[in-house]
């Protein structure tokens, strides 16, 4: 077979380049940032610009170097019908991890007391206590993928009744041990949420899904976490039942603000990385929300794991088989 040519635009970390040419077959050949070949079959970039996208005759795959797809990435699909989409699932492990730890530090409000504790204030120990026990309660978890199928297994493991909504389900019914509903159960599924846990992509059908009449439904005292995207949330009706008290706690690492991705001036970058709030809602003012600046995904073997994935998807290639983790145009993932 014929060598599959393959190029990166952006160069990448010296761990993942490593990794990647360990695992790769000796028929795929890789070229990076300035090194665009003239003709190449797949392209791999998060957010690819037109002229990588026109720039080769024989591409007919892009690969999407993470989870989800970018907005700007997703109103390509239906432009470029000729090509296939795919993704990487290599981060699952550690976002639904991230997402545990998060509900474990809301639920048992470990950042409350390790701050007062650093300052040698004990009175925690003594005051009333509401921490919710998480054993036989119900998690209900949006999104049954990688990550959601994970989330599944930790909270089972600490007793919990687990049920999820997936988009693809097309009745209720048991998948393993968890009660697996179709999206048109999802009113119902919220009423009986004692933990409430987002791993669903953002698309045109989830922007917005919980908005203030979805949050309202959640038994009061109900613990969310978010793990998925901040626009899937009313950000202000979020705020208001947690300031409020009708949500118990919320660990989020996802928000509906960012600092600047990409500038040509470091200095400008640096600058909204150390002081861009993540929200219009002071959120890091309440006592019952952790927060995490969208780090999920990262770990020490995050680079080297994205490797392994992208790899196992060239191999396939340049052996003549299928790429899996194809994007549906329509759905948006």
């Amino acid at each position: 077979m014929p060598e599959l040519h393959v190029f990166i635009p952006r160069a990448p970390r010296e761990a993942f380049r490593s990794t990647l040419t360990k695992c790769l077959s000796g028929r795929v050949r890789m070229y990076y940032d300035d090194d665009r070949p003239a003709s190449f079959d797949i392209l791999v970039d998060g957010r690819p610009r037109e002229d990588d996208l026109t720039a080769s005759a024989a591409l007919r795959a892009v690969i999407i170097p993470f989870a989800g797809v970018p907005v700007t990435t997703r109103e390509l699909l239906p432009r470029c019908p000729h090509l296939s989409f795919h993704n990487l699932h290599h981060n699952a492990a550690p976002t639904a991890e991230m997402a545990i730890g998060l509900l474990l530090s809301a639920a048992k409000r470990i950042v409350p007391s390790d701050r007062a504790l650093r300052q040698g204030d004990w009175r925690l120990r003594y005051a009333d206590d509401d921490t919710p026990l998480l054993e036989g309660k119900t998690a209900v978890i949006l999104g049954y993928g990688a990550i959601g199928q994970r989330l599944a297994r930790f909270c089972a493991a600490m007793g919990m009744r687990v049920e999820a909504v997936k988009r693809q389900a097309m009745k209720s019914g048991r998948q393993d041990d968890v009660l697996v509903h179709p999206p048109t159960a999802l009113d119902e599924v919220l009423r009986r949420a004692d933990v409430l846990l987002l791993a669903l992509p953002h698309t045109s059908e989830t922007d917005g899904l919980l908005n203030e009449a979805r949050l309202d439904l959640l038994p009061k005292g109900c613990l969310l976490v978010n793990i998925a995207r901040g626009a899937i949330i009313d950000e202000r009706a979020l705020f208001e039942r947690l300031r409020d008290g009708h949500l118990g706690a919320a660990g989020l690492d996802v928000w509906w603000r960012y600092p600047l991705a990409e500038s040509e001036d470091p200095e400008a970058v640096e600058s909204e990385r150390r002081s861009t709030p993540p929200s219009r809602f002071p959120f890091q003012g309440l006592s019952n929300v952790v927060l995490s600046p969208h780090r999920a995904g990262h770990g020490a073997l995050t680079e080297r794991l994205r490797a392994q994935h992208l790899a196992d998807l060239l191999n396939a290639a340049a052996a003549g088989r299928d790429l899996p983790n194809r994007i549906d145009p329509e759905a948006g993932y």
